[in-house]
């Protein structure tokens, strides 16, 4: 007999799967993220035997490099945020498969690139094409790889934003479906290759002790919570077009909002997956402007490339609500924002305290009843609950069970977000990527705000930003507040 137990553990597949070989194509490969996440993630995967059995890089960019010069910018990258030396037994056999070609005059010599590399392999590889340009610069490398024929049996990967906009989101995905099929598109969030996102999933549909309280009977309230210590530094002229609100919040605290609110999927892969999570956006009201605050940091003006006048916030937080008979009148509040008191990704879910207390609290103690999820690498999960203090009086006090993966289990393997994404696109797997009607709906409900935005308050650097977040969750607080 086939038990429930068995058929849920069919659902899953476990294999470790080897990409087919394939020739990389990372446009942007001198700049900042190629040399932080991609090179030294690329470098990572194949240590960890995660990369095809053969498969070329090539490097591009507007700036003119030799291959050797790509391939000592790449080692310096792998030796300055990698987390595998780059020592010549092992960085050798991965260097000769680094070539780098210049496309300051178009995609001609990229062409003739790519086609040296296929030829070199052998067979029929497949092509991965990483976006990793300036936004307004992504539609005419799209456009350019369809007249240059770098299409066939090729992924192309798109980093965010998505548009800026409901109609500026609808034109990208036109113009991406006017040169590739949606399944060879992979928008990619790196907040949803993260470890702590991805137990989401486990711990609500794995464990039957979570999923039965998972809903408006139990649950008062969710907060996303992403601040940040950083300013916007360099990023002025980027930040200037976008704010925390279309650069942090559409593309990453959404996504995120998905994985915690979806329905069981009938299994954890693909389709199933995004389609329970585009339910979700579709059951997402509307954001009204009058629960948004939004913020600027003291300063952020006097930044070159910042008009002097700006509104553009640095700072957001916001309650989204959600018309389903799971979350109705279940409030999720969202933050964040740059020059913040401390830096965080945390998801936490406030369940309801007993509908009476019959024991005495500890002075300055809450009704936790907190379960928090640390998006940090490696992550942790914590439960917060009230307990017994020793003594002989019946009062309570603030108690945590928490999970770390590095008490648990092994992390020697664990892949970074953007290495375990890399690694899913090679294989066609877009359970962990945003499909274009999800993204068009995120900024359907946005389009009260981005249409109506409320006035942006200025708040100092260092502190948790503009009073008016506190009162968007009262009687409730920001959870990551509350601990310094």
């Amino acid at each position: 007999m086939t038990t429930a137990a068995t058929k849920a553990r069919t659902s899953v597949d476990t294999t470790v799967h080897t990409p087919d070989d394939h020739v990389i194509v990372l446009f942007g490969a001198s700049g900042d993220l190629a040399k932080r996440k991609l090179l030294p993630g690329l470098f990572h995967l194949n240590e960890a035997g995660l990369m095809p059995r053969d498969f070329r890089i090539v490097g591009c960019s507007r700036n003119p490099l030799r291959d050797d010069e790509f391939r000592a910018l790449a080692r310096e990258a792998v030796k300055t945020f990698g987390r595998r030396p780059a020592t010549g037994a092992s960085w050798d056999p991965f260097a000769e498969k680094l070539s780098y070609v210049g496309t300051a005059e178009g995609l001609g010599g990229l062409r003739e690139s790519v086609g040296e590399a296929v030829e070199a392999i052998g067979g029929e590889p497949r092509l991965l094409h990483y976006l990793s340009v300036p936004p307004n610069a992504a539609p005419g490398v799209i456009q350019e790889l369809g007249t240059c024929g770098l299409v066939e049996r090729a992924r192309v990967i798109m980093e965010k934003p998505f548009g800026v906009d409901l109609e500026s989101a609808r034109r990208l995905n036109a113009l991406l479906h006017s040169v590739f099929d949606e399944s060879q598109i992979f928008r990619i969030d790196h907040f949803l290759g993260k470890e702590t996102v991805q137990n989401i999933l486990a711990l609500r549909f794995a464990n039957g002790m979570f999923e039965p309280v998972w809903n408006r009977d139990h649950i008062d309230h969710v907060q996303i919570d992403v601040p940040e210590t950083l300013s916007v530094g360099t990023r002025a002229a980027f930040y200037e077009q976008t704010g925390a609100y279309r650069d942090m919040v559409v593309t990453h605290l959404f996504q995120v909002l998905g994985f915690v609110a979806m329905e069981p999927p009938t299994s954890i892969t693909s389709e199933p997956l995004i389609t329970e999570k585009r339910k979700v956006f579709d059951t997402i009201e509307p954001l009204d402007p009058a629960h948004v605050v939004r913020g600027q940091y003291e300063g952020y003006r006097e930044i070159p490339g910042v008009a002097p006048g700006s509104d553009t916030e640095t700072f957001v937080a916001l309650k989204a609500c959600i018309d389903s008979w799971r979350w109705a009148d279940v409030p999720f509040y969202m933050r964040t924002g740059k020059r913040l008191h401390r830096s965080g990704h945390a998801i936490t879910i406030a369940f309801r305290g007993p509908p009476r207390h019959v024991f005495a609290l500890a002075p300055h103690t809450d009704d936790p009843n907190l379960l928090t999820f640390e998006l940090g690498e490696p992550g942790s999960i914590t439960a917060t609950f009230l307990a017994k203090e020793p003594g002989a009086t019946f009062r309570l006090g603030a108690a945590q069970m928490k999970f770390e993966y590095e008490e648990s289990f092994s992390t020697a393997m664990q892949l970074e977000a953007y290495e375990r994404l890399l690694h899913d696109a090679m294989i066609g797997d877009r359970m962990l990527f945003t499909s274009a009607d999800g993204i068009e709906r995120l900024w359907e409900i946005s389009e009260p705000l981005i249409q109506r935005p409320p006035p942006s308050h200025p708040y100092a650097p260092g502190s948790w930003g503009p009073p008016e977040a506190e009162e968007l969750v009262a009687p409730s607080h920001w959870h990551l507040s509350a601990h310094g």
